[in-house]
Formats: structure tokens, C-alpha cells, sequence
């Protein structure tokens, strides 16, 4: 599963910064989603 997250993180940093640059102020709610799926898939919620 570690090798699955390796690649995952930086497709999802690169939507993420290419949304923020299109539409800045959703900012916090691409930051906070994206610390909520790293948090769940570090803890093991996300299988």
C-alpha cells in the first residue's frame, strides 16, 4: 500500500495546485481534504 501512496501523492499535490491556481479561494478546503486523506491513509483507515 506504501508504494500505491508514493505515487498518489503527487498527482493529488499537482490537481491540487493547478485548482488553486484556477480558483484560490478554495485553498482551504483542497488543504484540508488533502491532510484528511494523508491523515486517514497514515493511520490505516483507508485500505
Amino acid at each position: 500500500m506504501s508504494e500505491w501512496i508514493a505515487h498518489f501523492q503527487p498527482i493529488v499535490a499537482l490537481i491540487a495546485g493547478i485548482l488553486i491556481l484556477i480558483t484560490p479561494r478554495f485553498l482551504n478546503v483542497i488543504v484540508a481534504f488533502y491532510l484528511i486523506l494523508i491523515g486517514a491513509s497514515g493511520l490505516g483507515v483507508l485500505n
